[in-house]
């Protein structure tokens, strides 16, 4: 298995149903990442991580989407220093691209994370597409 696909491969689907309360807690490691809107962006990363760590060891639901939210977000965050980079070094040049791209990001990433919530509190295991899982 290449580097590649250890990064991207997805993490392995819990065994049995979740519980309502369950599907509750995942769908709070979903919504956490929208505290990030309030707090400078540090809620991305804080809020799914506390899910995760505070459930891991007794909701395997709850902690698997806490968990794909968090990796979601790093990956988001890893792309936006990118293109704070490109723009830094184009001396703002870069920013026509960046920019938009910026904003597209934004977009997609409010998107995605109120889809994830839906799926969740359905008791379906969500999965984001791109993203590198770097928590396991």
């Amino acid at each position: 298995m290449s580097e590649f696909e250890t990064y991207t491969a997805p993490p392995a689907e819990p065994n049995g149903p979740a519980s309502s309360e369950e599907k509750q807690w995942a769908l709070f490691g979903h919504l956490t990442a929208l505290t990030g809107l309030f707090t400078g962006g540090i809620g991305n990363i804080v809020g799914p991580l506390v899910i995760w760590l505070v459930k891991k060891d007794t909701m395997p639901f709850a902690s698997d989407q806490a968990k794909e939210a968090l990796n979601f977000n790093i990956t988001l965050l890893i792309i936006g220093v990118i293109l704070l980079l490109i723009t830094m070094v184009t001396f703002g040049i870069g920013a026509i691209l960046t920019v938009p791209l910026g904003l597209l990001l934004g977009l997609a990433w409010l998107i995605l994370t109120i889809v994830a919530a839906i799926k969740a509190n359905d008791g379906v295991a969500y999965r984001y597409p791109f993203t590198l899982r770097l928590v396991k």
